[in-house]
């Protein structure tokens, strides 16, 4: 805005110019950022949900290479999930003759709400990320908020 004091013009913004921007600017951020505030958990349970697809579906293919049976063991679930494997269960870093299956995982992924990845057949042991239970391969998060995904 330009103004004319003693006859020459003045440029600037008024303080009243510059609150009112504030003012505005202040409103509009209330009114965004409750809508962001929610956005971790969101990209959390999305996560899991996506780790717990991905790793329900390799189980499947596991129990398909080894006569109906899935990993014999939470103990042993990491080992026979992300190494080669023979039709008995038994592991191997390398594929060989025998350990012809597999990997089927990289690496048990991260529960994102725990931020680790070990496995128990106990659901008594809400420490672990993950439960899974080798007599029908069932797959899930090991805490009560999230065990229905």
């Amino acid at each position: 805005m330009t103004r004319h004091t003693g006859g020459r013009p003045v440029r600037g913004f008024t303080l009243i110019e510059v609150l009112m921007v504030v003012f505005i600017l202040a409103i509009l951020g209330a009114l965004v950022i409750p809508q962001f505030a929610g956005a971790g958990d969101d990209a959390k349970l999305n996560a899991l949900k996506a780790d717990l697809q991905m790793v329900r579906s390799q189980l499947e293919l596991y129990r398909l290479h080894h006569n109906g049976q899935y990993p014999t063991s939470a103990a042993l679930f990491p080992n026979q999930m992300t190494l080669f494997t023979d039709v008995s269960h038994t592991t191997s870093a390398t594929k060989t003759a025998t350990c012809v299956f597999g990997p089927y995982l990289m690496e048990v992924p991260t529960n994102p709400f725990t931020d680790t990845n070990d496995v128990t057949t106990g659901a008594a042991a809400k420490t672990k990320a993950w439960y899974y239970n080798p007599a029908n391969g069932e797959f899930r998060t090991n805490d009560t908020v999230h065990d229905g995904l």
